[in-house]
Order: structure tokens, then C-alpha cells, then sequence
């Protein structure tokens, strides 16, 4: 079973925070009018068999479209436990969490993806974990059923970022999880605008474990994450938590200096030698080809750095909410 170390002591298993906690459930939801009455009928289902409470669900609407906040609205009009967060627009993936967990009150937080492929009823094995004293559970995903050439993607990614990272990133999980209420307000606190919620829940620290949960198929609609929006969560992923890639400018720049240092020695020599000097034009040009287009790189890099300190220091809100619905009684 895939863990972090411990970082902090265990905790009484008697304590009824810990065997009964409140339990909050954070989704983002963008256009998911198809799926929204199934997901909404199964957190039902496994809320009312935990023990515990006063439960709820917030639903973080991120600039919908389509009907999902006319039905989120019908449905908070029936159920004391669903708040609905409306943001005024769509900002993303990461920024619909976080308005979600902003608005959380439980003892517990169960991120998840309203999508259904985070399956609600792994909720009671998280929570039997976190009764055992650990404050992150997360799911570490098996038996993905999205096409093979996105599971190949997603692989790779992972790996990369976990030698990358300066944190333990565990591999193969991603924000299907529950966290403690520390740990979220740990989360909150963090003033970071281009967030990536998987690694700042690792970043925090305290008792983490993972479990091995199956990774369902898409509930309704159609994928709402497309290959520029995976692009640019694994940017922040990389970028976020490591200097690596800036590192090695550094690296590539001193090997490309030795190589130089190199042919310079080896063309003095056969020319003192043998009076002969190395030719070739071909060569000549896709070495600097070769230089120009590895500079260009490393500028590019440098410039996501330099971009992403740009974004930090305006300090633009993650968000902008439109309406707050809460359920009614």
C-alpha cells in the first residue's frame, strides 16, 4: 500500500472526531448537467450511512453553461446538506476546488471530481483510514479506462514529476482524496495562484497513506479536460514544485562549454600537428542549430518562470463568486 512516512504522532482511534467525523465533500463541476442528478443521488447515499455529522456537499459551479446550476439549485431547494457555489465565470479546474474548500466546515474534506470516475463509495474506506490518525488519504488510481495513449500520458507525467519535485509526489494519484480540517486550512492559507492541490496537500506534511482505488469510467457527457488543460496542470505541476528544469540551463550550458573547450583543443592540435584544420560547413551549421534552438528552450523555460512570478505579484483573487446557494430544509 503506497504511504508517505509519518510526520506527526497517531492519534487516539477512540476520539469521535477521528471514528465519526463531519464530513465535507468538495466538487467542481463545469457543464455536467448529465451526470449531475447520478453523482448527487450516490454522495446521498453514502452520506446517509456514515455515522457522524452534520454532513454536507459543496459544489463548486465553475461558470456552467448548460443547466447544471438550474439543477443544483432545484436540488439544494430539497436537501439542507448541498451548498452551491456559483462562480461568476469559468477560471479552472483547480480554482473551483479551492472555492469549494473555502466553503467546507466538516472535520473532514473529501475532494472529488464530479465526474464520477472518483468513485463515492471508496468515502468509508478513506474515512476508516483517517480514524486510524492519518490526515491525508489519498486514492491512487488502478485499472484507468480512458484510451491508452492518455494512460501512457498520464504515466509518464506522473514519474517526471515525482523525480522532479522537491516534495514525495506519490505516483498515480491525483485529487481524489480526504484531508483533514488542518490540513485544508494548511491548503487555504497558501497564497499561490497557479495551484496544483494534489501537491500542496503532499507539501503540507503530517501522516499521509494511499489506497489503491479502481478508476470508473466517465459517468455521462462528455470529458470536460482537454489535451491544453492537461498541458497546463502538468506545467503546474513541475513548475510549481521543482527548480530542476531551470537547473538545467546551468548543466546543459557547462556541458556545451566543455564540448566547445574540447573541439577548440583538438583543432589546435591537428593544426600544430599536422597543419590541418577541421572543415565542414554542414557541421558547422546544425551546431548552431543545435545551440540557438537549446537556448531558445532554456529562454522558454526561464520565461514560465518569470511569468509565473508576474501572475503571483498581482495578486488577482484565485476567484470570483457570483451566488452562494445553500440548501433548504
Amino acid at each position: 500500500m503506497p504511504s508517505t512516512p509519518a510526520a506527526s504522532p497517531g492519534c487516539d482511534a477512540q476520539d469521535p472526531h477521528r471514528t465519526a467525523p463531519s464530513v465535507s465533500i468538495a466538487v467542481p463541476v463545469f457543464n455536467e448537467e448529465a451526470v449531475l442528478p447520478e453523482l448527487l443521488r450516490r454522495v446521498r447515499a453514502v452520506l446517509d450511512a456514515l455515522p457522524g455529522g452534520p454532513h454536507e456537499v459543496v459544489v463548486a459551479n465553475d461558470g456552467s453553461r448548460d443547466g447544471t446550476l438550474r439543477i443544483l439549485e432545484d436540488e439544494a431547494a430539497r436537501d439542507p446538506r448541498l451548498i452551491v457555489v456559483s462562480l461568476s465565470r469559468n477560471f479552472g479546474h483547480q480554482q473551483a476546488f479551492s472555492a469549494a474548500l473555502d466553503h467546507t466546515t466538516g472535520d473532514v474534506v473529501v475532494m472529488m471530481d464530479g465526474d464520477l470516475q472518483d468513485v463515492p463509495e471508496a468515502i468509508p474506506s478513506f474515512i476508516a483510514e483517517y480514524a486510524k490518525g492519518y490526515e491525508v488519504v489519498y486514492a491512487v488510481r488502478t485499472r484507468r479506462k480512458e484510451p491508452l495513449l492518455l494512460r501512457a500520458c498520464y504515466a509518464l507525467f506522473y514519474r517526471i514529476a515525482a523525480k522532479l519535485a522537491d516534495v514525495a509526489l506519490p505516483v498515480g494519484s491525483g485529487d481524489f482524496s480526504l484531508v483533514s480540517r488542518r490540513v485544508v486550512d494548511q491548503i487555504r492559507a497558501s497564497e499561490e495562484r497557479h495551484r496544483y492541490l494534489r501537491g500542496l496537500r503532499t507539501w503540507v506534511g503530517f501522516r499521509q497513506i494511499g489506497i489503491e482505488v479502481e478508476r470508473a469510467e466517465r459517468g455521462a457527457g462528455d470529458p470536460k479536460y482537454g489535451w491544453r488543460d492537461l498541458f497546463r496542470l502538468a506545467f503546474d505541476g513541475i513548475f510549481a514544485f521543482s527548480v530542476v528544469p531551470i537547473r538545467l540551463a546551468t548543466i546543459v550550458g557547462a556541458i556545451a562549454i566543455g564540448l566547445t573547450f574540447l573541439y577548440s583543443a583538438y583543432a589546435i592540435f591537428v593544426k600544430l600537428l599536422f597543419d590541418w584544420s577541421p572543415k565542414g560547413f554542414t557541421a558547422l551549421f546544425l551546431g548552431l542549430a543545435f545551440v540557438s534552438g537549446v537556448q531558445l528552450l532554456f529562454l522558454g523555460i526561464i520565461g514560465e518562470y518569470v511569468g509565473r512570478i508576474y501572475n503571483e505579484v498581482k495578486r488577482r483573487p484565485l476567484y470570483v463568486v457570483d451566488r452562494v446557494v445553500r440548501g433548504r430544509k
